[in-house]
């Protein structure tokens, strides 16, 4: 018979381990606020052109996809595709 929360024990015992008192790490930058809009879109869009890497092919592919389903009402989607972008733009520039 299989376990179906394998993990459970461990979860339960980490206060005990003392593993659930470790801070998290906090990035250095400040939190962002977003929303699923096409302000937002815009604002991801941006920092995809200033990135050194922004003209790869492949960036250039993901931000075109994710402004085209911005533009035709689906942010969400279009975020997640502009966010890849930006990704793959900062990881070539290295």
């Amino acid at each position: 018979m299989a376990r179906r929360f394998p993990l459970l024990p461990t979860l339960l015992m980490m206060p005990l381990l003392g593993l659930a008192e470790q801070p998290a790490r906090v990035a250095d930058q400040p939190l962002r606020v977003t929303t699923d809009n096409d302000a937002y879109c815009q604002v991801l869009l941006g920092r995809i052109g200033a990135a050194p890497a922004a003209s790869s092919p492949t960036a250039a592919q993901l931000a075109e996809a994710g402004r085209q389903l911005c533009t035709n009402g689906h942010p969400r989607t279009g975020i997640a595709k502009l966010r890849r972008a930006l990704r793959v733009a900062m990881a070539e520039a290295d």
